[in-house]
């Protein structure tokens, strides 16, 4: 997936969360060093304005800085607090305020270098356990998925934790799994959460966004199968007829996941799950128009095969039209505002202006009148 996926995938639940104004205990380990490195002498600049301030002044100034959406400036105070002040009882929720401050500036090294030295995936709870999601959020962005997926299979398999706990860090395990290049892995993983949700007494143990999410990307797998299948007229007739089929079936089993995520009725995962079904009709429809007719035919069945591919074409436009509009009325009535909204809205217009000039050029249709002159 493009990295602008990512700004949706993991950060949609994660990224809500405040800064940090009480403590928790966590584990902390250090490393003896194997051996010594020697560098040439450099001039450290201390930051002048912060250095004679205690760390209550620096967590109240970071504290402020971070209310007041100044992320540089609150990584700077806690940073600092964090650096130079190893015995203050501020420290814990300074690191954790400090990655909280980098991860809004989509700063990851930074991010994942102060979550890390807090998380503890195995025992902690707490800023710790909390730490230990955002680390595998960092190592999400840094595209170190085997990382991320194995904090979260951590998080995951713990008994102690509450069921809403383990499944989101499952789902999200399964979507890191699907990042490294492992889709039937990722699919088991993702279908376990939902086995595991609709074993439920009490759903309401779990916030619907999660086993939303976990349908959104079982269909996105399939998505990803039906792209790999290509269609080329070179090899014939019955291969690309055999081709079509297939393809139409991947495309009818992604849908299906998605129409599962809009059911369980997130707001989010809805819109993006809408968005995925339009775009797949719109994709099927640009593989067939851009697509020859097979060699092999005539010119007489080369205008046949082209008649019967209008109207399976004009089919795909209306699908796709019609879902997309739902997807919108959808959104506008939970007051869904997302990056799939407006790609929606865009797609939709497309669609409708292809459906249009298609009309226009089928035989026997009469032109589209004319606007207004100016």
């Amino acid at each position: 997936m493009s990295a602008t996926w990512r700004k949706w995938v993991l950060v949609g639940v994660l990224g809500l969360v405040g800064c940090r104004t009480t403590g928790s205990a966590v584990r902390e380990s250090a490393e003896t060093p194997k051996q010594v490195v020697q560098f040439d002498p450099v001039t450290v600049t201390a930051d002048l304005e912060l250095s004679e301030l205690n760390d209550e002044e620096l967590f109240a100034g970071g504290t402020s800085a971070f209310a007041a959406n100044d992320f540089a400036r609150a990584a700077r105070y806690f940073g600092r607090l964090a650096d130079f002040h190893p015995n203050s009882s501020h420290r814990h929720e300074a690191l954790y305020n400090a990655g909280l401050a980098h991860e809004r500036l989509e700063q990851w090294e930074d991010a994942n270098l102060r979550f890390s030295e807090l998380a503890d995936a195995e025992k902690g709870t707490g800023d710790a356990l909390d730490a230990a999601f955002r680390l595998a959020e960092t190592q999400y962005h840094l595209e170190r998925f085997a990382d991320a997926a194995k904090v979260l299979g951590t998080i995951a398999a713990r008994g102690d934790l509450p069921v809403g706990k383990r499944l989101e860090a499952q789902v999200q395990q399964g979507v890191c799994e699907l990042e490294s290049g492992q889709p039937e892995k990722a699919e088991a993983t993702l279908r376990q959460v939902l086995t595991t949700y609709e074993g439920l007494s009490d759903k309401d143990e779990v916030e619907d966004y999660f086993p939303a999410q976990a349908h959104f990307f079982i269909g996105e797998i399939y998505r990803l199968h039906y792209e790999d299948v290509k269609l080329d007229p070179a090899r014939g007739s019955d291969a690309l007829a055999n081709d079509l089929n297939y393809k139409a079936e991947l495309l009818l089993s992604a849908q299906g996941h998605y129409l599962r995520a809009i059911r369980v009725g997130n707001g989010h995962w809805a819109t993006a799950a809408g968005t995925q079904i339009g775009g797949m009709y719109e994709n099927l429809y640009e593989h067939m128009v851009s697509s020859p007719a097979p060699a092999e035919l005539d010119a007489e069945e080369a205008q046949v095969y082209r008649e019967e591919l209008r109207k399976k074409v004009r089919v795909l436009l209306t699908k796709s039209i019609n879902i997309y509009e739902r997807t919108l009325e959808a959104a506008e009535r939970i007051g869904s505002q997302n990056a799939f909204v407006e790609k929606t809205r865009k797609s939709l217009d497309k669609m409708k202006a292809l459906l249009l000039a298609d009309t226009d050029s089928a035989p026997g249709s009469e032109p589209s009148p004319a606007g207004p002159h100016s």
